[in-house]
């Protein structure tokens, strides 16, 4: 009888499919785990254990999701998975930031190409327009979300705009307004003439803008020191415009300067033969040069502590500018650019606007809201800063025109900078002096409260904190006040005769409950009078028109959403947002919370870098680099994109394009076979014939001591947030010590082993092992894949799902270290010998390793480690021969394995018709030709074990 002896070879076999199809596969886990309420269940079973609370920083509800998005959203299930397997109940409720400007900008865009002009349509109807647009796109980000794998309360998300939002910001801001926090006053703020409102330095980007240079004298009119005397201090300044607010300025009492006089002159000198100017020492060179002065002597020299306190002159001084300008000392004077000396406008600047407050200086106000000069500043009546659409007006003209009519002007040029814009309409901001609402950072201790909290709160990666710290101590007042519709109104109503701001906390109560029942649009909509109740009058107070900041709206999320859902806890674990948000949402929670409740809402903080092309330029639908979520996950799957969370080290900026993702594809592919592998060969796995660790082979045993050496770094990394890591060690387990050793060496014993060997039951039981463990450690990161693999293996019944489970507990007896040092020194002499007859297959001598039976020497010590272990079976030859002489000449050898060579040998013998090796024992039993001993004893139990 011939025997087909393939058939008898246990293969694997397996309906997980070697090829993905993750496009079609993902959307069929996503709609079973709606159909089983998967995030149910998990909060089910999760009832009772200890919490984590990961409270979402809100997207804004204003278009499709972009990369960055990806990398959040992604980043923030990965966490909440691999927390709820540690045996944590996280919960976890995702939330749309609604209102402000980016909404209300979309809508006037609309206006503006129909030709229809906001200000003539109804707020009310205006904001309920702003409503709609914000509800459209949040039932379009929450599917590109869950597109994502992302696992939520999606039915129940937390909205700034719904009614119970807007009451409880309301209350939040009647806490300020009740401890005294806040308070209106004229401060220069980054103003957006285009969209007519001031903005908060997080809705600020830098671009670079051309603007014009000046240097332009201020003459001594009260000299400190008589060396100055008859002489002009010269300043340098990028915006002219802001001349007619000079109120001082500044240099420092350290720098040395100089007095110059003026011998000779260049062509096209504004300077004058004779005249003496006061310069730091170190800008002489660059100053005069710009100036076209192409003679000079340094009359004198002094620290500028000698003339701090002079009295200048305004340049246009007899022409409305007749007050006196101190020469004032500042810190943040420098003399590594322009003159030494610093133009002081203080309601132009933030660093003007302090020296102004610490010296009693004037604060005028020159500059409306649209960009044009009040009336009533000399000069400047007819002039205008930015025009409606952002574009430089004729301010800077006038003034320079002015300087130069008055004989001020020493120079100009122009400078290409980074200046800041508006990261919406992209047009430049200015500095205006504006009356606004501000939270006082002193009122309360607010800036003491708060730095404390931020040592207190845990920053990944640590150097967050000294990031938040430093913008928390030098900030200036919070200025929470936007002059725009679509937003909470600040409820505060302002006492007309004596300006200050009605603080009754029962007022504060009617007007939250209104916004409870009709939301904002009530301060709009109802009378005054309701909400002043009987103790006051209307018309003895203004009503506030302005609405709130939204980072007040979204750092006051935690009120609403923490306190305010009785499945969530406050304060949250984490925060984890983009580095850029220690400006912005870390940063205006921080101060909500400590102004409120004296703490941060957080324990700790997780950043993640920004998302750049792959060759680490910005993305640009102009440059063509652009990766979107949605296409990667058709072409790809989402997978592809949460391996590259993970791949990439998020704690710094992050790179994607096609050649990353393709890199990213490949990497699951070798995640995939790995599971695919085991679940093949754990087809004919018997629990009933599992194999106690101690009866197990030594290779087993290893297997064994990695998986427990990995428990700790997968528990390690998750508790510290570090995936990247974690990702790496799980990729490399399963690339070298699995695919490119483990299975190499054992597919041998799964095969062709009769189904009654110890060691290949040994091995199916380390396979059931690997399993269970790796769907456990992979499935926060590939949570389809994980998924799909375990149900291939469990079955697909709606109480069943991957992501109901914990990490495995692994045994403390899996940790060997001793075996595990054996065996990195059997690993070696694996490599030197697999390298050899690389040689040989590429030499052509062999076409297998089976082919082969190589002597390997080895030092006394290696041989005694290698008396109990089968280096044939190990490197995958037919046989070996070890010998402790000394290597024949042309050994091969790897320098980083001294002591060892091979001297490469043909295998003697027939090859079995089974599993391949070239051995002497084939065909010696007759009933079995073509196969060697083991595959005849195997195939005969098989054969018994069928009849």
């Amino acid at each position: 009888m011939t025997i087909d002896y393939k058939d008898t070879i246990a293969l694997p076999k397996t309906d997980f499919p070697m090829k993905a199809g993750l496009p079609k596969k993902e959307p069929e886990l996503l709609a079973r785990w709606d159909e089983q309420d998967l995030y149910g269940r998990m909060r089910a079973q999760a009832k009772g254990k200890p919490t984590f609370m990961l409270h979402d920083g809100p997207p804004y509800a204003n278009g499709h999701l972009h990369i960055g998005h990806a990398l959040n959203k992604i980043l923030k299930d990965i966490i909440n998975r691999s927390q709820t397997m540690m045996g944590k109940d996280a919960a976890y409720v995702p939330g749309w930031d609604c209102h402000g400007l980016p909404i209300e900008w979309k809508i006037e865009e609309q206006y503006r190409a129909a030709g229809k002009d906001k200000d003539e349509v109804p707020i009310d109807e205006f904001r309920k327009e702003c409503r709609e647009f914000a509800d459209k796109w949040i039932d379009i980000q929450r599917e590109e979300f869950k597109r994502l794998g992302v696992l939520g309360d999606w039915e129940n998300p937390y909205l700034t705009m719904n009614y119970g939002a807007e009451a409880q910001i309301a209350r939040e801001i009647g806490k300020f307004l009740m401890n005294g926090g806040l308070f209106k006053g004229a401060k220069p703020v980054l103003w957006s003439v285009v969209e007519k409102t001031a903005l908060a330095e997080a809705e600020v980007e830098y671009q670079e803008k051309k603007s014009p240079t000046i240097w332009v004298r201020f003459p001594v009119v009260t000299a400190k020191d008589p060396v100055i005397e008859g002489a002009s201090v010269v300043i340098w300044t990028t915006t002219p415009w802001t001349m007619p607010g000079n109120r001082a300025v500044c240099g420092h009492d350290d720098f040395n300067y100089a007095l110059v006089e003026v011998t000779e002159l260049a062509e096209g000198s504004l300077a004058k033969v004779g005249e003496k100017l006061v310069i730091a020492e170190a800008l002489i060179g660059e100053v005069l040069e710009a100036a076209k002065v192409s003679g000079h002597t340094v009359v004198a020299s002094f620290p500028g502590s000698k003339i701090m306190g002079s009295i200048l002159a305004h340049p246009w001084r007899g022409q409305g500018y007749d007050h006196d300008v101190p020469l004032l000392h500042a810190d943040y004077v420098t003399d590594d650019a322009g003159t030494g000396f610093v133009h002081t406008a203080p309601g132009h600047g933030a660093d003007d606007y302090v020296t102004g407050q610490k010296y009693g200086l004037e604060m005028p106000r020159t500059v409306a809201e649209d960009g044009t000069f009040y009336p009533g500043v000399p000069m400047f009546e007819e002039a205008c800063v930015l025009t409606p659409e952002g574009k430089d007006g004729n301010a800077n003209g006038i003034s320079i025109k002015a300087l130069i009519e008055a004989g001020a002007l020493l120079a100009k040029g122009s400078l290409r900078h980074s200046y800041p814009h508006s990261w919406r309409s992209k047009a430049p901001l200015i500095f205006r002096n504006t009356a606004q609402w501000f939270i006082s950072m002193e009122t309360n201790d607010l800036r003491k409260v708060a730095l404390n909290a931020i040592d207190e709160t845990k920053f990944y990666p640590a150097a967050g904190r000294n990031r938040l710290y430093s913008m928390i101590e030098n900030r200036p007042d919070w200025c929470i006040s936007r002059q725009r519709a679509w937003g909470v109104p600040i409820p505060v109503f302002v006492n007309k005769e004596t300006g200050e701001p009605l603080r009754d906390q029962n007022v504060v109560d009617r007007v939250a409950a209104a916004f409870e029942q009709e939301g904002a649009d009530a301060w709009f909509t109802r009378n005054p009078q309701e909400f002043l109740g009987k103790d006051y009058k209307a018309e003895d107070f203004e009503q506030v028109k302005d609405v709130v900041d939204v980072w007040f709206d979204s750092g006051s999320t935690h009120t609403f959403v923490l306190e305010g859902r009785e499945d969530l806890t406050w304060p949250a674990d984490l925060y984890l947002e983009g580095s850029d948000q220690h400006r912005g949402w870390f940063h205006s929670s921080l101060l909500e919370s400590c102004g409120t409740r004296g703490r941060a809402p957080y324990k700790g903080v997780l950043t993640h870098g920004f998302v750049m092309a792959e060759d680490g330029r910005k993305m640009s639908k102009s440059l063509g680099n652009v990766v979107v979520p949605q296409e990667v996950n058709d072409q790809f799957g989402a997978e592809a994109l949460r391996i590259w969370v993970v791949a990439s080290n998020y704690s710094e900026d992050l790179r994607i394009g096609p050649e990353i993702i393709k890199k990213q594809v490949d990497s699951y592919r070798r995640l995939r076979n790995t599971l695919r592998w085991l679940l093949g060969n754990l087809a004919s796995y018997d629990a009933s014939k599992r194999v106690a660790i101690f009866d197990m082979p030594e290779l087993d045993r290893w297997v064994l001591h990695r998986l427990a050496q990995l428990d700790k770094v997968v528990r390690e990394a998750c508790d510290a947030y570090d995936f990247h890591r974690l990702f790496r060690e799980l990729h490399d387990f399963c690339a070298l010590d699995l695919s490119a050793f483990y299975f190499d060496i054992r597919k041998d014993a799964l095969y062709c082993d009769a189904p009654s060997d110890i060691k290949r039951l040994s091995a199916l039981t380390v396979l059931d092992e690997l399993f269970n463990c790796l769907t456990a450690w992979l499935a926060p990161i590939l949570c389809f894949t994980a998924e799909e693999a375990w149900l291939t293996r469990t079955g697909d019944a709606l109480d069943n799902s991957v992501h109901l489970r914990e990490f495995p507990e692994i045994d403390p007896a899996w940790l060997n270290d001793s075996l595990a040092k054996k065996w990195a020194s059997i690993r070696n002499v694996r490599r030197v010998v697999t390298g050899a007859l690389e040689v040989e297959r590429a030499e052509k001598r062999i076409g297998s390793s089976l082919q082969a039976a190589p002597k390997v020497y080895v030092p006394e010590e290696i041989q005694a480690l290698l008396e109990d272990v089968d280096m044939a079976e190990v490197s995958i030859t037919s046989a070996i021969t070890l010998s402790t002489d000394s290597p024949v000449d042309g050994a091969f050898t790897l320098p980083d394995v001294p002591g060892v060579a091979v001297e490469p040998m043909a295998s003697s013998g027939e090859k079995c018709e089974r599993c391949w090796k070239v051995l002497p024992d084939v065909g010696a039993k007759a009933d079995y030709p073509g196969v060697c001993v083991r595959c005849a004893d195997a195939v005969s139990e098989s054969q018994a074990t069928a009849e």
